[in-house]
């Protein structure tokens, strides 16, 4: 009897498992196998469709009702060509599209249809050789879109709506799910919002189903400038849509696969999900075919698979069965890739990505696009002036806001349906687009409409709990299905919090509401603690500053990867109509709550004043008041703001213009620090009648300002709005000096360029000015400048590099990440044999990082680091001397490899013993000698309660006092001298709280424990299913020790001590844990203030926890495992580990690799058993759980593995199918040298 296909529900977990092992292969083209057909409109009919109203040829989705046995041989043939994956012939399937036929009312038949024969096809697949293959049902891009107009004279015009989108998918989806689809496939995405749509209904039928299945996502790069049809970068489309939690995103159609290289690269550096990329047969011909051959192909999709871009190939427009049979064959050859860990960072996206990373110490949140805080802006849209009003939202971005606020709560206007107009509009206009909105309302419902029409990935402002935990929560769903992240407002059933601890408590406990209940991200979580008033005269508004504040000091602390904003403007409304004066407070406000951990805030982009440039006095004012210094902090601000406002203010506004009466160069610093620009001209002409040379005023007072500029910022006193204003007024004064440049350069005769340089801030980064001084300083010498600007893809600077013919590329960064980007392109260089010279400048490069991991990567010409500015025309003017260039070059590659060496020097010195040396010097035992125990049991066993009562005497409590940073081991501590008295305070309390745990059950303790026959082989043990030990279940890999010994002391390695394969032996593994009632109990003690409390339980749970593992190793020695069944250990003789066996825990010293425990808690189940789960990080969730193996050789013992060395990294690396710099990253703490750059291979 033919064994049916196992049920789809469990696609994704068989999914998963399959694309770890190895390369899977997706389906090619079905379009170009049924035009092999050659069918008429007769042969697209059939006889069902024969007297229908329209004409129906080229839809060929309509053959799965009227032509379904070409169909299922088409899908056939894939499987048997190698295909892991068929997409099913329902591309067209939605309501939508089939308007186009008259065929609306089919969509759901179609869907059915196309899933049902497809996993027909699989079965006879299955049939035929027992290997499982997998439906997609495929869900293609529409005839319309949410994002653009189709009226050319009304940018704000949508042909369709969200709701309309979602409605369409739903009905496909169904018939997709009801026809056995093993996952869904959203493909050939031009237009993101129409894909969330999609996500979004895609995400309500799993809801009410009761089961998911897994979603691939696969946009469209639609020509050569990288972005999709409405506008996305690669990694920005990847933000917008990672709340799907996709199995795989990537890339299908419209390209070859040379030119979606560089995008698949792109989204595999970013994307923490499998990566898939099925290509067309290059571009079609001028016939409408496609022309590269399955071996042509071949070789390129290996190149995707060599350089560990990809786990799921396949082909698209113009691909056959022929193409993916030589696909299957060389992705056959490669490890998948490895997905990354990525950091937790709020990620958000319009046009492109936003990333806050450490290096941004503050997101500007542009606010004047605010009805409620801008009454010019709230003018331009009563009127329905939204050119003007966009104008406003230009020169935000413009003036340096990373994320634009909009908000049209205004009384007297639909708000939702202007939300709606404007961000229509918005997505018209790129420029403006391609910073993250920010969709503020009070009425959830504008929020709601603003999210419809937003492609990228937005931040919603806000929502908050004054209306119960209900709503709250209710709309911090419907946050999340729509891919938003979330401002929190510290605002309860309550009211808004205006006290330092109200705050707290507030957030704390949407924090946990959040994360827990919802799933939040916590890195997509921005609190508001509510920014007030200072300074208003009333006594109880004084603390304001300093509550906010600290309170965001303690937030950061206690809640791991939430952001902080606020509305800066509110603390400075006493002082409304006096902007000099609100500008000193928000200053000085902020240059405080950035370091308290405010990362964030809405404020005027425009109008910062410079921390150090505010007047002393001023400063000192605000000071007072902002951190409620004195008393009369108020009065003395009242008082002194007189100077400041109106016709008052002539003593103020002389004071402010005493710098003009200051020497040129301070001029110019002055100007360049605050980003004035009204005297610009004249001081820079004043500057070169001075010079000797118009160049002199660059290499001079500009430069020197500058570096001003950098001092001021690197010390937080500058943000990055001023930054821009002042590289605005350098440009301004360099234009100025342009003239009389040209005229000295000339010298008379005819201008001849020396070379043709091009310079760029590589991708990720958008630091500019030193890259432009640079630029200037060589234009002045002659050379001609090709800037192509920041944020450049490697792939734009090598075409244009090639193109332009230039003579060298100048490389520019200011961030980390930038050094890696740096290499990225040194290597993109040599692979496509350029030799030209490539320069590296910028404030984090360095002559070692230059001539240790960029210079090796590109060997065909020249790498040479830049350190500043005065050397660039040495340096360029060396490399492109035909007399000059061999021996600077020489002298360069000796430099670098002397530097190099004495690099690699450095790191021979800390080497320990090669691998094989300390592998031949492992533990040794007589195996035939001894005979292992057997389990009483094999394969898991649930504990689904416990007595705690049972636990308690198990308790070690010398690591509870630890936790209090009382020293000392328990009992002795209690009477120790110094610090008796506090820990037997803390001894009663916790014994007072003990008690409580145990009367009232607080906790709920849950393990789960495995055994399973093992042996080792090597540095690894292997698992096998049974004891006949004939079938592999898992691999647990070790490490071995590499520290020089003596003689009679092994280089060890958990392996060692599991019997070699031949010595039947077995290996046991455990999670167990307190449970999750710690944090409700905990945060019942925070709403009553009492944080002792909560942090007494918390650490009670914690050693629950460990109590709990020792126990249940207890009775696995005598009784599960049963080698000790005679075992009487005290509880002294138990914590000092007086007892045979061990219980070694991944990510520990004796195997320091947290990502062994995916093996241990996949053959445990332990997710699903009993709740526990590991995060990115590979911590447990929840916190107080303790994991782990079961050795039970008598002679095993606790051992650190200490430092590694290369040879063990990239054994293990080898052993595991990972990639040497994936495993680097997880053993960066014990590496024993300092890892190269390396491409995932």
């Amino acid at each position: 009897m033919t064994k049916p296909l196992p049920p789809h529900t469990d696609a994704r977990a068989a999914l998963t498992a399959a694309a770890r092992e190895r390369i899977l292969v997706l389906d090619g083209a079905m379009g170009t196998m049924i035009q092999q057909l050659k069918l008429d409109e007769a042969g697209y009919r059939g006889e069902r469709f024969r007297d229908w109203h329209k004409d129906v040829r080229g839809n060929n989705d309509l053959l799965v009702l009227t032509l379904p046995e070409a169909i299922r041989d088409i899908h056939l043939e894939y499987f048997l060509a190698g295909a892991d994956i068929c997409e099913t012939n329902t591309f067209s399937s939605t309501s939508i599209v089939q308007a186009d036929y008259g065929m609306e009312g089919l969509a759901y038949e179609l869907d059915v249809a196309g899933a049902t024969l497809a996993r027909e096809a699989a079965q006879l697949a299955f049939d035929k050789d027992g290997r499982r293959r997998f439906v997609a049902g495929a869900l293609g891009p529409l005839n319309k879109t949410a994002s653009m107009s189709t009226d050319v004279n009304n940018p704000g015009h949508r042909n369709i709506t969200f709701d309309q989108i979602a409605a369409s998918y739903t009905e496909a989806i169904n018939g997709l799910i009801d026809g056995g689809a093993d996952l869904l496939l959203f493909e050939t995405i031009t237009d993101t919002l129409n894909t969330k749509a999609g996500i979004f209904a895609a995400q309500r039928i799993f809801a009410e189903r009761g089961f998911e299945l897994p979603i691939m996502i696969s946009g469209t790069i639609t020509d050569l400038s990288g972005r999709t049809l409405s506008g996305q970068t690669p990694t920005a489309f990847w933000y917008s849509v990672r709340h799907a939690k996709p199995f795989t995103i990537g890339l299908n159609c419209a390209l070859g696969a040379n030119a979606m290289r560089p995008h698949v690269a792109e989204l595999s550096d970013v994307a923490d999900t499998f990566i898939c990329a099925y290509p067309n047969a290059g571009l079609p011909n001028e016939f409408g075919g496609y022309d590269e051959t399955p071996e042509f192909m071949a070789r390129q999709i290996e190149t995707f698979a060599r350089e560990g871009l990809v786990n799921i190939v396949g082909g698209c427009c113009g691909t056959t069965p022929d193409h993916i049979r030589a696909f299957a064959e060389v992705a056959a050859r490669h490890k998948p890739r490895q997905v990354p860990q990525v950091p937790r960072q709020l990620r958000l996206s319009g046009l492109e990505p936003f990333t806050l990373t450490p290096e941004i110490p503050f997101v500007n949140v542009g606010e004047r696009t605010n009805v409620t805080g801008s009454a010019r802006f709230r003018k331009l849209i009563t009127a329905g002036d939204y050119t003007a009003a966009l104008e406003v939202a230009r020169d935000q971005v413009q003036n340096g806001a990373q994320v634009i606020d909009v908000n049209m709560d205004e009384g007297l206007i639909d708000s939702a349906k202007v939300m709606v107009e404007f961000l229509n509009l918005l997505a018209a206009e790129p420029d403006i687009a391609r910073v993250p909105v920010m969709i503020d309302s009070s009425k959830f419902e504008v929020i709601e409409a603003g999210l419809k029409c937003v492609q990228g990935k937005p931040l919603v402002n806000s929502i908050s709990m004054k209306e119960g935990v209900d709503k709250f929560l209710e709309a911090a769903r419907l946050v999340r299905a729509y891919g938003a992240a979330v401002v929190v407002m510290a605002f309860d059933e309550q009211g808004q919090a205006d006290t330092q601890q109200r705050k707290i408590d507030i957030c704390s406990r949407a924090y946990k509401l959040l994360t827990e209940e919802v799933g939040f991200p916590p890195e997509d979580i921005v609190f508001d603690p509510n920014i007030f008033a200072v300074a208003t005269g009333i006594d109880e508004h004084r603390n304001y500053g300093v509550d906010f504040i600290e309170a965001t000091r303690a937030i950061r602390q206690t809640l791991p990867f939430v952001h902080i904003s606020g509305g800066v403007s509110n603390l400075s409304f006493s002082f409304r109509g006096n902007e000099p004066v609100r500008e000193a407070m928000h200053a000085v406000f902020l240059y405080h709550a950035i370091q308290a951990g405010m990362d964030m805030g809405i404020v005027n982009a425009g109008q910062l004043a410079v921390y150090e440039s505010i007047d002393p006095e001023l400063r000192e004012a605000c000071e007072d008041v902002i951190r409620n210094r004195r008393a009369d902090a108020t009065e003395r601000l009242l008082d002194l703001a007189e100077r400041y406002k109106g016709g008052a203010a002539q003593e103020g506004k002389a004071k402010d213009m005493s710098w003009r009466e200051k020497p040129v160069a301070e001029r110019i610093s002055h100007a360049l620090v605050n980003g004035i620009t009204e005297f610009i001209d004249e001081d820079t002409e004043a500057a070169r009648i001075e010079a000797a040379r118009p160049l002199d005023v660059i290499e001079g007072p500009l430069m020197a300002g500058m570096s001003v500029v950098g001092d001021l910022f690197g010390s937080g006193k500058m943000f990055l709005p001023q930054v821009v204003k002042s590289a605005r007024v350098m440009k301004q004064a360099v234009a100025k000096l342009l003239p009389y440049m040209e005229a000295d350069k000339d010298g008379g005769g005819e201008f001849r360029s020396a070379g043709k340089i091009l310079m760029a801030t590589v991708k990720g980064d958008v630091h500019d000015i030193g890259k432009n001084i640079v630029g200037v300083v060589l234009s002045c010498n002659n050379y001609e400048i090709i800037d192509l600007g920041v944020m450049v893809p490697t792939q734009k600077i090598l075409d244009t590099a090639r193109a332009e013919k230039v003579d060298a590329i100048g490389l520019s960064g200011l961030i980390t990440p930038s050094l890696d980007e740096m290499v990225h392109v040194a290597a993109e260089m040599e692979r496509e044999g350029f030799d030209i010279p490539l320069l590296i400048g910028g404030a984090t490069t360095s002559r070692v990082h230059t001539a240790v991991k960029i210079h090796p990567q590109y060997t065909s010409g020249p790498t040479v680091h830049v350190n500043d500015a005065s050397r660039a025309v040495g340096v360029v003017s060396a490399l492109l001397s035909k007399e000059q260039r061999p021996a600077y070059v020489a002298d360069v590659k000796a430099e670098y490899e002397k530097v190099a060496r004495r690099h690699a020097e450095a790191e021979a010195e800390k080497q320990r013993l090669p691998l094989a040396a300390a592998r031949a010097n492992a533990f040794k035992t007589d195996w035939s000698a001894y005979t292992p125990p057997k389990p009483s049991f094999l394969g898991t066993r649930v504990f689904e309660s416990y007595d705690l009562n049972e636990l308690h005497r198990y308790i070690d409590w010398t690591p509870f006092f630890q936790a209090w940073e009382i020293r000392g081991r328990y009992p002795a501590v209690l009477d120790d001298p110094e610090r008796g008295p506090a820990a037997r305070q803390l001894w009663e309390d916790a014994q007072a709280m003990l008690r409580e745990v145990l009367q009232k059950n607080w906790f709920r303790p849950k393990a789960v424990i495995g055994f399973w026959p093992a042996n080792s082989v090597g540095d690894d043990i292997r698992l096998y299913t049974d004891d006949s030990r004939s079938e592999e279940l898992a691999t647990f890999y070790t490490l071995r020790q590499q520290l020089g010994k003596l003689k009679d002391k092994p280089n060890l390695a958990l392996a060692d001590f599991v019997a070699p394969v031949g010595t039947p032996d077995y290996i046991g593994g455990f999670v167990v844990t307190a449970g999750l009632e710690e944090h409700l109990i905990a945060e019942r003690f925070e709403r009553k203030n009492d944080d002792y409390s909560a942090i007494v339980i918390k650490a009670l749970a914690d050693r629950f926890a460990e109590a709990f593992a020792e126990a249940m190793h207890e009775r696995v020695r005598k009784e599960f495992w049963g080698y000790a069944a005679d075992e009487h250990a005290t509880p002294d003789e138990l914590i000092l580990e007086k007892y045979r066996g061990i219980r070694p825990a991944p990510g520990y010293p004796a195997q320091p690799d947290h990502t062994e425990k995916t093996t241990l808690f996949r053959l445990l189940n332990a997710r699903q058993r009993i709740g526990v789960e590991l995060t990115e990080g590979y911590a447990m969730w929840p916190g107080s759980s303790v994991s782990g193996l079961y050795l039970s050789h008598p002679e095993a013992y606790y051992f650190g593995v200490a430092k590694v060395e290369r040879d063990q990294v990239e054994d293990y690396a080898r052993r595991k199918g990972m990639a040497v710099r994936e495993v680097e990253r997880w053993l960066g703490q014990i590496l024993n040298y300092t890892p190269a750059t390396e491409k995932a291979s």
